[in-house]
């Protein structure tokens, strides 16, 4: 799990709980009219911008891009590449067979390139697996991002909604109130969950979506040089451009 997202989402909520705890009762703040307003609300007026299908996948894309592992990085990608070229030129291609790689993209490159696929079949099946992935975050992140634009939003409704009933029952002084404040934590919800939820998970699936779309292109190129046997040390140059000066390999003698 990414511990940055850990901490941030439950720093955020100890944050809010302890102003509450220490500022008054907590029954006061819950409100299941307004949570339904807010939550239901905004999740149907996001609905209607995307089919079922794709909010169902754009769910489980946040929730595995958002407290999944990080993944290899870029640089421990160009040494693991670089590793299966000096076997591969050594061995051949099917003395990566047995080579344990723990990266699902790559490890998928190299079993096609061992099962003896045509170099072009390689190159296109890896690149429409890439284009799809980065499809699939880029609706995920959309999706997350128009929940957190929607939740604001039906907080503000509620709100408006609860002054309506307030201001249609003037007669007794004494429930204005509370019922003002019932009216108010709609909008205290919805910008809980555009805050601490959505936004977060949209902006954590952009961050995402460059970096694989980096990583990707790097092990397809790399895949590409591991099945013509390139020699390591050239195919470390190609791959270095991938890598921030300060991260680039130094290539070895294979």
């Amino acid at each position: 799990m990414d511990l940055a997202t850990l901490v941030g989402m439950l720093g955020g909520t100890a944050v809010v709980l302890a102003a509450i705890f220490l500022g008054g009762n907590f029954s006061s703040f819950v409100d299941v009219p307004s949570m339904f307003i807010v939550i239901g609300g905004g999740f149907m007026a996001t609905l209607i911008r995307f089919d079922i299908g794709g909010v169902f996948g754009a769910l489980m894309m946040g929730l595995k891009v958002t407290f999944g592992g990080a993944g290899a990085s870029a640089r421990e990608l160009v040494d693991k590449i670089s590793e299966l070229a000096k076997i591969a030129r050594k061995d051949g291609l099917m003395g990566l067979e047995s080579v344990e790689i723990s990266d699902e993209f790559l490890k998928k490159g190299i079993q096609l390139s061992v099962d003896g696929l045509a170099l072009d079949f390689v190159r296109d099946s890896l690149m429409r697996e890439r284009d799809q992935y980065i499809e699939r975050l880029e609706e995920g992140g959309r999706f997350f991002k128009v929940l957190g634009d929607a939740a604001p939003a039906f907080g503000m409704i509620g709100t408006l909604v609860g002054l309506v009933q307030m201001l249609s029952n003037m007669e007794d002084p004494a429930a204005i109130g509370p019922a003002m404040a019932v009216a108010l934590l709609t909008t205290l919800y919805g910008a809980l969950v555009s805050n601490l939820i959505a936004i977060p998970i949209s902006e954590k699936m952009v961050a995402k979506l460059a970096t694989e779309e980096l990583n990707r292109s790097l092990i397809i190129e790399g895949v590409v040089h591991i099945h013509n046997k390139t020699n390591p040390d050239i195919m470390v140059d190609f791959l270095n451009a991938y890598l921030p000066e300060s991260q680039r390999v130094i290539a070895d003698a294979a």
